[in-house]
């Protein structure tokens, strides 16, 4: 089974990615997750890439495109995958099909704005280990000190409130009119969040199961 998540940043597509993907055995192809190890990595592509992602931009088509093409090629995808993360936009979605890449599901988790900023403004990291918290939700047993190895949790250059509002301006610019595309080919199905992760992925489940 092939498929897309879409949804404005902190929707938790990567959340729902992550159990889907146990569930079905399948791959998640997060592009953040992509670009972020060639960061740490210091490769050119991570160079460029970086100067977008700190200000809430989109990485050029070029780049992304290159890079999925090539993951779901390998053998760990022949029996589907999930994109998280790409297509973004009509051109992206475009080149995909371009590409001969074809899709069973596109799932579109719907989240309100304000839901979002709280969400994403709110989380911090550890760049360690790289476990998630947020400073409500799911606090760190000592502030400020991840619970798994005790190094500093960061709150990562895209989260922060100005950021945010831009990353939300880009989706509903660029990446919303992506439901109107999918649409239109018979694929698209729209996910309430409920607000739990456990919910809201009942109601995915449902619709991969044809409930």
């Amino acid at each position: 089974m092939k498929l897309i998540f879409l949804g404005p940043p902190g929707a938790g597509k990567g959340t729902q990615a992550a159990i889907v993907s146990e569930k079905l055995s399948i791959p998640t192809i997060s592009t953040g997750d992509m670009l972020r190890a060639a960061i740490a990595a210091g490769t050119e592509m991570g160079k460029q890439a970086q100067t977008y992602m700190d200000k809430g931009h989109l990485v050029p088509d070029e780049v992304i495109i290159g890079m999925v093409v090539e993951r779901v090629s390998r053998p760990d995808c022949q029996k589907g995958y999930i994109l998280d993360g790409v297509p973004r936009t009509i051109a992206q979605a475009e080149a995909l099909e371009a590409h001969g890449i074809r899709f069973d599901h596109v799932l579109s988790i719907e989240s309100l704005d304000d839901t979002v900023i709280g969400r994403l403004t709110g989380r911090r990291v550890c760049p360690n280990c790289r476990a998630i918290y947020h400073i409500k939700g799911h606090p760190t047993k000592v502030e400020g000190i991840c619970d798994v190895c005790g190094t500093k949790v960061v709150q990562r250059a895209d989260d922060t409130p100005e950021t945010v509002r831009e990353r939300l301006e880009v989706y509903h610019t660029l990446t919303a009119p992506l439901k109107d595309f999918y649409r239109e080919r018979g694929l698209l199905r729209e996910v309430k969040d409920t607000g739990t992760v456990a919910d809201t992925n009942r109601g995915i489940m449902e619709i991969l199961e044809g409930k």
